[in-house]
């Protein structure tokens, strides 16, 4: 891995805060391109290389921003190698989107078999998200489980599934993921 990022990551990074400019965390004013900016910390932080840390600034374009178009996009700018991570890390590009239990076991059963490049970005995904819904709860108790589009037990029960499915993958990072997906299940 090399030490420095180039013109490419900034160039992912002015590309996902322009995808994400009008989104915000669900339920709440945080601008969403604080999400992709700490996934990308974190794959950065356990080891990731810089077409990994671009594929965690756009993990989410596919599924938010435009479905196969924007993947398209994506390989065509930044190559075929994020293209393919952000494709593994993706559970949807239709609109609407399917429902959410079918989604996410095909989604799980796929992480199983992934490339440690997509278990690196999907872990970091995950575990943002975690500490984000700990947060939430601290701030505003059971209320938050309303933003979702399935309730506390289905989020504890994906959140493990994907501890489990994401094995094999940066051993510090799933430790950090089961870590915080504990204090879920302790909600």
């Amino acid at each position: 891995m090399g030490a420095l990022l180039s013109h490419r990551f900034a160039d992912g990074l002015a590309f996902a805060a322009r995808l994400h400019a009008t989104q915000t965390r669900k339920g709440t004013e945080i601008p969403y391109v604080s999400h992709v900016l700490a996934v990308s910390s974190l794959v950065l932080t356990h080891g990731g290389d810089e077409e990994e840390a671009i594929a965690g600034l756009l993990h989410d374009a596919v599924e938010d921003q435009g479905g196969r178009p924007i993947l398209e996009t994506i390989r065509a700018r930044f190559g075929e190698r994020v293209a393919a991570i952000v494709d593994g890390c993706t559970d949807t590009e239709v609109t609407p989107k399917p429902p959410w239990q079918e989604r996410k076991e095909r989604y799980l059963q796929h992480l199983t078999g992934a490339s440690p490049s997509v278990k690196l970005v999907a872990a970091a995904d995950k575990l943002d998200n975690v500490r984000a819904i700990i947060a939430d709860y601290q701030m505003h108790g059971s209320s938050l489980w309303s933003r979702f589009n399935a309730g506390k037990e289905q989020q504890q029960w994906f959140y493990r599934a994907c501890v489990t499915a994401l094995a094999g993958g940066s051993p510090s990072l799933i430790r950090e993921l089961d870590t915080v997906v504990q204090q879920l299940e302790r909600l």
